[in-house]
């Protein structure tokens, strides 16, 4: 009987985990009472909250036209949430500096994933980031590719992910792959300092200023014209994007976009890059 009994409390705990999950996401919306039933933004706000999570704004192709302010809606506390003060072993977050807050580029105090990337004052500047940009939909089904008929498409194998930081995160957060570039032989942390002076005070613009690569940042999430001007008072602007905060060991395959005077200073295409598309995505591409 014992064997029994504890074999049907095990089949139970899926199923109160799911209800629990469901409970606090109702009550966290039922928090918010002015939104619920209502058109707010052109976006129809359910009243259940099952409805909400089967809007049809979070599926293809509806999501590729959302914009912020409808997002927001409902999700708002991404930007209203702050960090913790003090960590649980004691540490308060002003006596100390983590390694991404040592560039330049780096201003005020800590804040939240989402708000540091929609709302600081430095990525309002360069970038121009969309909540699209990174979700690109969620079917609240199992999130294995080919589980069912009507799965997401571009699923790829991010078995369980909602976000695919291959083709999101990484674009900002690879490594410097310094390998490939003639006349750098370690980190640029670590040699900037023989590139750079008072009269050069970015020294990545001592070749890509003229030489390599000048056609760049050519893409609607990013702000190219304020990348370019801020990068001639510091190269934190480029390395920043560029190694300066890496969170992945290997680096983002950039298109290789043509530029003027490609084919005399590069008559052949490099061995790293001859995979490469010399186009950025469809969907980012500026008009």
């Amino acid at each position: 009987m014992r064997g029994r009994e504890a074999g049907t409390g095990a089949r139970w705990l899926p199923i109160a985990a799911v209800l629990a999950t469901t409970i606090m996401a109702a009550t966290a919306m039922a928090e918010q009472p002015q939104l619920r039933g209502k058109t707010i933004k052109g976006v129809y706000v359910p009243k259940q909250y099952l409805r909400a999570k089967w809007h049809k704004l979070h599926f293809k192709p509806w999501i590729d036209k959302a914009t912020n302010e409808q997002c927001l809606v409902c999700h708002k506390e991404i930007l209203t949430h702050k960090p913790r003060k003090t960590s649980p072993a004691g540490w308060k977050a002003d006596s100390v500096l983590a390694w991404y807050q040592t560039l330049d580029t780096y201003e005020g105090p800590q804040m939240t994933f989402h708000a540091r990337h929609l709302t600081s004052k430095y990525a309002r500047q360069v970038m121009n980031l969309k909540c699209t940009f990174c979700h690109q939909g969620l079917d609240p089904r199992e999130e294995a590719p080919g589980s069912h008929a009507g799965n997401q498409k571009d699923a790829g194998f991010t078995l369980r992910k909602t976000v695919d930081p291959s083709k999101t995160c990484l674009r900002c957060h690879g490594t410097f792959p310094f390998q490939f570039m003639e006349g750098l032989e370690a980190d640029w942390s670590k040699i900037r300092k023989d590139f750079e002076d008072e009269e050069t005070p970015n020294g990545c613009l001592t070749c890509h200023a003229e030489t390599y690569r000048t056609v760049r940042h050519q893409v609607t999430y990013l702000k190219p014209e304020n990348i370019e001007k801020l990068a001639k008072k510091s190269s934190d602007v480029c390395y920043g994007c560029h190694g300066g905060r890496k969170w992945y060991r290997i680096s983002y395959p950039y298109p290789r976009h043509p530029w003027p005077g490609m084919k005399d200073v590069v008559p052949e295409t490099p061995e790293w890059a001859k995979n490469r598309p010399t186009q950025s995505e469809k969907r980012y591409r500026r008009k």
